[in-house]
């Protein structure tokens, strides 16, 4: 075949991928979780949770199993607007224990303090306190640990706001893309020996999918808008349940930021996402107060 181009090469071009890019495609265009070979695996990128939660021992506490750990609770504060890349600069995340709690036959709690920070100018993006919660790890001699602060919705008050977010058989297999690769939310067999009956979603997915929904609602989507944000892990969430958000304006304010009260459901059955509390500053027209 002859005419004008043809036969002419391109310059070549290196081209390179991880696991993790195919699991990412594999998701894209429609994989189901019954093809869990092709939304699956381990690799070097594909971080090994046991493994990696098994290499740092806290002194002076025991040796947990993480293959029998749920999120507890979790707070964040917004200190400084993300930049979108964090090309040529370097950022670490900063991990301190506050306390490692006997609940005696229930369980073991590890309360962490975990921050965002700019190596070079230490400047702190983001700080997290969360807990995880160590199933049937109890009764080894610790501290019970102090009691927790409640903020519980109010009583007979209509809520300002309430959302819904429908998930599927896919979303813990995404979700575990952003780095939480604990196999309880991707293969069956570690969620049916904790007696959760298999796969259930990441509880940080339910965090972080009704704090969007928040700021959607009441804060405009402008992240400016939000300053704090915490909920209680209560129960599992299973793939293809349906998430429902009722939230509350107190109508406290504090320099500007006002208290709201939420807590999330699954649709026709338990309270998934306990003593929600988010600090912002709301626009729109909802304007009722508890």
């Amino acid at each position: 075949m002859s005419g004008p181009g043809v036969g002419f090469e391109y310059p070549r071009k290196e081209v390179s991928w991880m696991k993790r890019d195919a699991l990412l495609f594999a998701n894209s265009i429609g994989c189901t979780a019954d093809e869990l070979h092709f939304l699956y695996g381990n690799t070097e990128e594909v971080v090994d949770f046991y493994a990696a939660e098994k290499a740092v021992k806290i002194p002076g506490v025991p040796d947990f199993d993480s293959r029998r750990v749920v999120d507890g609770q979790r707070l964040i504060q917004f200190l400084k607007p993300l930049p979108p890349t964090s090309a040529g600069r370097k950022f670490e995340i900063r991990t301190k224990v506050l306390g490692v709690y006997d609940k005696g036959r229930p369980g073991t709690v590890v309360e962490l303090q975990i921050d965002l920070v700019d190596a070079g100018t230490n400047e702190v993006y983001s700080r997290a306190f969360g807990s995880s919660f160590y199933v049937g790890q109890g009764n080894w001699g610790g501290p019970k640990g102090p009691a927790t602060e409640n903020f519980p919705p109010p009583k007979g008050k209509k809520p300002d706001v309430e959302f819904e977010d429908q998930t599927t058989g896919q979303t813990p297999l995404l979700y575990r893309l952003n780095g939480d690769y604990n196999p309880l939310h991707a293969h069956p067999e570690p969620g049916k020996k904790m007696g959760f009956g298999g796969v259930i979603i990441h509880g940080l997915y339910s965090f972080n999918s009704t704090c969007h929904g928040l700021l959607q609602k009441l804060g405009g989507s402008d992240p400016a808008n939000i300053k704090e944000f915490q909920a209680r892990f209560a129960s599992p969430v299973r793939p293809g349940d349906k998430l429902v958000t009722s939230a509350w304006r107190t109508g406290e304010t504090k320099d500007g930021w006002e208290e709201i009260r939420f807590e999330t459901k699954v649709a026709g059955g338990k309270v998934c996402l306990s003593n929600g509390r988010a600090l912002m500053k709301v626009v729109g027209e909802s304007k009722s107060k508890l």
